[in-house]
This record gives C-alpha cells, sequence and structure tokens, in this order.
C-alpha cells in the first residue's frame, strides 16, 4: 500500500485522522500550503520543516511547462529535486487549464491548450496527466478532470460531470498500468510510491454531485476530492454543495477540498469532515501585505502601522510575531524588502497551520467549534 488512512477521534461530522505515506505520515485535518512550482513563494524548505509542514501541493501544469516533467524525473523526482523529504501532493492541471479560457480547447480526448510563458500548444488527455505527475513522483496524485465554471446550466455540468467521469476511468486505467515504473520507487521495496485520487465535479447542482459522488466511488479510488468550488459561488451554496458531496463519501477514506479558503472558512469545512484542503491564499495575500491575526485581518501597507511597536499577533508564537513590531514589518513592505514577503509569508502559513491544530486539539477533546459545523443544504441532495 502506498498510502494508509486511519480516523483517530470523531467529533458530530469532523473526525482527526492520520495519512501515512512513504513520505511520512500527516495529521488530519491537514492544510497543505502551495508550492506552484516546486516552492512556497520565499519560504526555503527547513522553515517549511520548522513550521511543522507534512504535506506540499504542488502544480502538474506549471511544472511541466517549466523546466519539465523529464528534467525532474532525470534529477530524482520532485522530492529529490526539490529537497523536500516530506509527502507531496501534485494537482492535475485540470484547473489551471480551465483558467487557460480564451487559450483551451476541450474534447473527448482532453484538453488542447496555449502555454501563457510562450503561447506555444500543448495537449493533456486523462493518460498524459497521469503520466506527468507519476514522473514529477508525488506521494498523492489527481485525475485530470474539468473544473465546471460558475453559474453553470445543470445541461452544461451534466455533460462536463460525465466527461471528468469518463475521464477518471481512463486515467485510473493508465496508472494501474504504469504505477510501478518510476525508478526511485524501487526505493519503497514493495511498498507503491504513489496513490491517485478521484475528483467529483457536478457544479452547484445537489443531485449531480450526489450522482458524481457514487459514481466515482464505484471506480474505487484510495481518496476522494471535492473539486469545482471557490469558482465565485457564494459561501452559503459551497457549504451546501460540500455537505451533499460528503453524505456520499466513504467515511474511512480521505476526503480533499480543493483550491479553500480563508481561516474561518478551512475551520468550517474541517468540522463538516473534511480531511484536506489547499489554497493559495495564505501565500498570495502575504505577498500583497494582508495578514491573518486573531483579531483579523491586518493590511500592514496601512499609515497607521508606521509607530506601532506591538507584534503583529500577540497571540501568535510563530518567530516573526515573536520579534518584529508591526511599524518594522510596515517599514520592510512600504520599502519593498524582499523580507517583507518572507516574514509575511511565514506568519500566514503559521497562522493557517496553527488553526488546523486547534481544530484538532478541538476533535479530540470532543468539544465543538463555535463556528457552526456546515451550513445543511434545505435541498434535497
Amino acid at each position: 500500500m502506498s498510502l494508509s488512512f486511519q480516523v483517530e477521534a470523531v467529533c458530530g461530522e469532523a473526525r482527526t485522522g492520520k495519512l501515512i505515506t512513504p513520505h511520512g505520515a500527516i495529521e488530519t485535518p491537514v492544510f497543505m500550503p502551495v508550492g506552484t512550482l516546486g516552492t512556497v513563494k520565499s519560504v526555503p524548505q527547513e522553515i517549511l520543516e520548522e513550521l511543522g509542514v507534512e504535506i506540499l501541493l504542488s502544480n502538474t501544469y506549471h511544472l511541466y511547462l517549466r523546466p519539465g516533467v523529464d528534467q525532474i524525473r532525470a534529477l530524482g523526482g520532485l522530492h529529490k529535486f526539490m529537497a523536500w523529504e516530506r509527502a507531496i501532493l501534485t494537482d492535475s492541471g485540470g484547473f489551471q487549464v480551465f483558467s487557460l479560457s480564451d487559450l483551451r480547447k476541450v474534447s473527448e480526448e482532453g484538453v488542447s491548450f496555449r502555454s501563457h510563458l510562450d503561447g506555444s500548444t500543448h495537449f493533456f488527455s486523462p493518460e498524459s496527466a497521469i503520466a506527468a505527475q507519476i514522473g514529477l513522483g508525488a506521494n498523492i496524485i489527481m485525475a485530470f478532470d474539468e473544473c465546471t465554471e460558475y453559474p453553470a446550466e445543470i445541461r452544461r455540468a451534466r455533460e462536463s460531470m460525465e466527461l471528468t467521469l469518463r475521464w477518471a476511468e481512463r486515467g485510473k486505467r493508465y496508472f494501474e498500468e504504469h504505477k510501478t515504473e518510476v525508478p526511485w520507487g524501487k526505493a519503497f521495496g514493495s511498498q507503491l510510491h504513489q496513490s491517485l485520487f478521484g475528483i467529483v465535479q457536478g457544479g452547484m447542482h445537489l443531485d449531480l454531485r450526489r450522482e458524481s459522488a457514487q459514481r466515482t466511488v464505484d471506480l474505487d479510488f484510495p481518496g476522494y476530492a471535492i473539486g469545482g468550488l471557490s469558482v465565485g459561488e457564494p459561501r452559503e451554496l459551497t457549504c451546501e454543495v460540500i455537505a451533499a458531496t460528503l453524505s456520499h463519501l466513504p467515511a474511512d477514506k480521505p476526503r480533499y477540498l480543493m483550491g479553500v479558503g480563508t481561516p474561518e472558512e478551512i475551520e468550517q469545512y474541517a468540522f463538516m469532515g473534511i480531511d484536506m484542503m489547499d489554497c493559495v491564499l495564505p501565500t498570495r495575500a502575504a505577498r500583497h501585505g494582508l495578514l491573518f491575526t486573531s483579531e483579523g485581518k491586518i493590511s500592514i501597507k496601512n499609515a497607521c502601522y508606521a509607530a506601532d511597536e506591538s507584534p503583529l499577533d500577540p497571540h501568535c508564537q510563530c518567530r516573526v510575531c515573536g520579534r518584529y513590531s508591526r511599524a518594522y514589518l510596515r517599514h520592510l513592505y512600504a520599502s519593498k524588502e524582499v523580507l517583507a514577503m518572507f516574514l509575511n509569508t511565514v506568519h500566514n502559513l503559521s497562522y493557517y497551520l496553527d488553526t488546523m491544530q486547534r481544530v484538532r486539539h478541538s476533535i479530540k477533546l470532543g468539544e465543538r467549534a463555535k463556528l457552526h459545523s456546515g451550513v445543511r443544504s434545505t435541498r434535497k441532495p
């Protein structure tokens, strides 16, 4: 087995668990920092280890374009290339291709698209997306899916869902035929190096989400993701879709909600029963001077912090809050110093990781969060 999952404590819909991979164990629910290009922007790997990051997410589309899958594979795979010995998840590139709406063409065979770097033409199929991820060598890889835009009429959402299901079956077949081909997988002996997760789609239509979940589960993946959310829909609708989908996913396998959200949202989704989440928000916001604290969001660029000697967050124990003042952080940002990006990102990541740690502790104690454990739908799933 390349992956195992154990539920360790349950509180309402929420649960804590342990996701075990060949590159270490992961405490769930977990927030996965996004290292799109094989790096969490501005933060070296030893600091991520210090923060307690157990799994990173990297992006197949971007790494495929630069430096290229063959290059990374020749250098020993993504773990060795990044000098990162903990777990890695790669997405399939489906969302990035989706975001290239004017540069792509979808067919039954796959998606042709033009590179955002140089305009060159490329093609992803369910098989080639899996082949790329096998070459990258992440522990958890994702089926190639089509992300449905919002809003989408039910006919469009069904067509997209059916395409995603056909692609999932093709991708799984390819993975089963080629999963042992990576040379560095031999380092784990008889233990397989990678696991492939399926993705549930269906737009914002709860009946389609139910059907997509059931049919994806029938394909028998070791874990399941909920895709196609945080694409512009209201948060209440996001919660409805999550709740409707979770009720049809197996309780003994990990559940991954893709591409979300704010600290409040990831806490809420964890209490709904989500095990894994990722989002670019903490790192992207940090680069724009938006910092998350126990007292609310702070835009460090504001002049009101120019003479503020207090720590960024008096309740935070991270290396930034323990040493630097708001005034200094504001000065760095206003001066466009590179150090500003590093310190802001370290704090935001620490805040997100601490949020998940508090959630896990609360679940283990059998305590309910003050937040609702999810907005339950008034519509029948």
